[in-house]
């Protein structure tokens, strides 16, 4: 839904599973983003959670009216944020991807906003992480994927704490699969490789203090085996002119 107004802002967060903190970590953000005086919207979309983290959110709603809960069945995080990301480049000027599972704090967004008027996105960098040696190879692998494929030199490209201008970020949207397991991926080396003004900013990251990570052991090296094809096939991929 395209608003009356275009909005400065369209904050996209995934969620899946989360009833434990979904409803702190959107007060949070919404605290946050009001107190920067801007006109945005921050959308939760549901990603088929078999929790009550929509009761959650729909509760939070109902006292925030720019709190957009959007409901769907399953299809991943990849997809979900792509959801996030069509529906922010239509709506807003510049799209931010934060996760719902307060690893990254929403205090952190004001020194990526201030960048806004000399880049086209600031990519996070999280900063205290701590990985198994298995996560720690699959991060490497993307690294080395998007720089290999694209030529990007970013510290860390699939960071799900990113500010995109919406200019620069429709035309790689319209080459880019639904399906795609790790958009940010591909999204990390396609700005670089357009030429695309890019900040880094370094974010603190706390460990996850609810729910579980869903996606582990053979399952994680499965996913990052469908990432690396799918990020190759897209760094061959013509990128329309917007």
């Amino acid at each position: 839904m395209t608003p009356e107004v275009r909005l400065d802002l369209c904050a996209v967060m995934p969620v899946y599973n989360e009833e434990e903190i979904v409803g702190e970590v959107a007060e949070s953000w919404l605290g946050v983003l009001d107190g920067l005086g801007i006109e945005y919207e921050l959308v939760a979309i549901v990603d088929g959670a078999t929790d009550s983290s929509e009761q959650v959110l729909r509760a939070v709603a109902e006292r925030h009216q720019r709190l957009v809960v959007d409901v769907k069945a399953n299809s991943g995080h990849g997809p979900t944020i792509l959801r996030g990301y069509r529906r922010g480049a239509v709506t807003a000027d510049w799209v931010f991807q934060t996760d719902s599972d307060h690893e990254m704090p929403a205090a952190s967004f004001g020194e990526l906003w201030e960048h806004r008027h000399s880049v086209d996105a600031v990519i996070g960098i999280r900063t205290n992480r701590n990985q198994s040696a298995g996560r720690r190879a699959i991060t490497r692998s993307a690294r080395l994927t998007a720089r290999a494929a694209f030529g990007s030199r970013l510290a860390d490209v699939n960071c799900p704490y990113r500010l995109m201008s919406s200019s620069a970020l429709a035309p790689l949207l319209a080459v880019i699969p639904d399906d795609t397991f790790a958009p940010n991926v591909a999204i990390s080396g396609m700005l670089a490789r357009s030429g695309a003004r890019l900040a880094e900013v370094a974010v603190p990251h706390c460990d996850r203090t609810t729910g579980t990570v869903s996606i582990l052991g053979l399952k994680a090296l499965r996913a990052a085996i469908r990432s690396f094809g799918q990020t190759v096939r897209l760094s061959r991929t013509r990128i329309p002119a917007n």
